[in-house]
């Protein structure tokens, strides 16, 4: 505690990200991809014009928001970008969910949602996941001052189709509805072809869990252009040029190379499937996930001791010491050797 912070620094509990270890472990604790970017960002990597570094970059970025456009079927105004989804969200949050209503969104989900909340002073009221895990997408109130929520949720991995959305979407039509699909592409069903249909729809993604750009800071948003044009707004009150010009580079040859995205998003669902066959097998209750991580439990062992047993084996995975979760262990979805040294440490700990 300093006295030279504000008061409102003094309440503040920030988010705490996944541990970056510094010596070498199998690392499956922050849902990175295991594989690399598209190689045509390597070639921008290799290629790359220092004297571009001497510029400024577009502020309204839009060879990248035309890419993003064209990847997604919307029209370039339906798009905006920032520095990871993470920034987008906290932009979104300061845009649409200071209201008089609170803010409604799960009560286990991305942890960064009450963190924005107590940053901006946002009101909110959290909502019970059902018996099966889930978020029950019909118990959100149409009166809540916006609606947030991760699809697939995390850490749990569940998501609702699109038709749940649209049920979802007709009830609720006087405020945001803002869904984060940072997670999608691994089995999901993304909503962003509802946005020309209703206005008060905001999708939010991120290059970096499949496009395997994590270390570039690439995220964004697709809605209405009067959501966007929002976001714009705030955006230009804190930072004109948010994204870089090699950023912005890498994710357009990301971008375009739709073979190389299938193909790693394909062997980490089918890495996925073999991993929950395997744990399973070994006892653990394994919440289907259509993420590219997996959130399981065994019921004769503790988890915080796995996670220790693990890390001393050198396989990092996650341990949330809350309430709801401190029985669980979430676990990102490596590479096959990767699984294999995980099931292997946990057939040791728990046999």
């Amino acid at each position: 505690m300093s006295k030279f912070w504000s008061p409102a620094v003094h309440e503040l509990t920030p988010y705490i990200p996944g541990e970056q270890p510094r010596e070498r472990l199998v690392k499956l604790n922050t849902n990175e991809n295991p594989y690399p970017p598209a190689p045509g960002v390597e070639k921008v990597l290799s290629g790359y014009s220092i004297d571009h570094l001497r510029l400024y970059p577009d502020p309204e970025s839009l060879a990248l928001r035309h890419a993003l456009a064209k990847e997604h079927g919307v029209e370039v105004g339906q798009v905006f970008v920032g520095n990871g989804s993470d920034e987008v969200l906290a932009l979104a949050f300061q845009a649409f969910f200071r209201q008089a209503a609170p803010l409604s969104m799960p009560a286990i989900t991305y942890s960064f949602y009450p963190v924005y909340c107590r940053l901006y002073d946002i009101a909110y009221r959290t909502l019970a996941l059902d018996d099966e895990w889930q978020v029950p997408l019909e118990a959100f109130d149409v009166h809540s001052g916006g609606i947030v929520f991760a699809n697939p949720n995390a850490p749990t991995g569940h998501g609702h189709g699109r038709d749940a959305i649209t049920r979802l979407l007709e009830r609720v039509t006087e405020c945001v509805v803002l869904i984060d699909e940072a997670y999608v592409d691994f089995g999901g069903e993304s909503a962003i072809p509802l946005v020309a249909q209703y206005p008060n729809l905001l999708v939010t993604g991120t290059f970096s869990k499949s496009r395997s750009l994590a270390g570039v800071r690439l995220g964004y948003a697709i809605g209405s252009r009067e959501l966007i044009e929002g976001l714009e707004r705030v955006k230009n009150s804190f930072n004109s040029y948010p994204i870089d010009s090699l950023a912005s580079a890498v994710g357009i040859a990301a971008l375009e190379d739709r073979e190389h995205f299938d193909a790693c998003r394909e062997k980490v669902i089918t890495t996925r499937e073999r991993t929950r066959r395997r744990l399973t097998n070994l006892g653990f209750e394994v919440l289907p996930s259509q993420a590219n991580f997996i959130l399981v439990r065994h019921p004769e062992h503790d988890a915080a001791q796995l996670f220790v047993g693990l890390r001393e084996r050198g396989i990092l995975v996650r341990h949330f010491n809350t309430e709801a979760l401190r029985d669980f262990l979430r676990i990102s979805i490596g590479t096959d050797d990767e699984m294999d040294s995980l099931i292997e440490a946990l057939e040791t700990l728990v046999g």
